[in-house]
């Protein structure tokens, strides 16, 4: 599967981002498994809603970072690809 800026990506069945308070950090949780995304991906990770498309995601990350958007939208679909690859995201 490969996502692209039309894709709408979603959370994986059973897959959840949430904040451990006792730790302080956010982590992404499914069956039998969880990891601590790093700040760029949880500013993404927080955008996969189900709803939005990636075009719409890198948008808004370019403005809110004034960033190069070619460039996030390289990086995002390239994190995309690999967290659908690991069931994370479906997009």
């Amino acid at each position: 599967m490969s996502v692209s800026g039309a894709s709408v990506p979603r959370l994986g069945r059973g897959m959840k981002l949430r904040e451990d308070k006792a730790r302080g950090q956010w982590v992404v949780m499914g069956p039998e498994r969880m990891f601590v995304p790093d700040e760029i991906a949880l500013e993404v990770l927080r955008l996969v809603d189900g709803a939005r498309n990636v075009e719409a995601m890198v948008d808004d990350l370019a403005a809110r970072f004034a960033a190069p958007r070619d460039e996030i939208m390289a990086d995002v679909i390239a994190m995309l690809d690999d967290l659908a690859a690991k069931g994370v995201v479906v997009a």
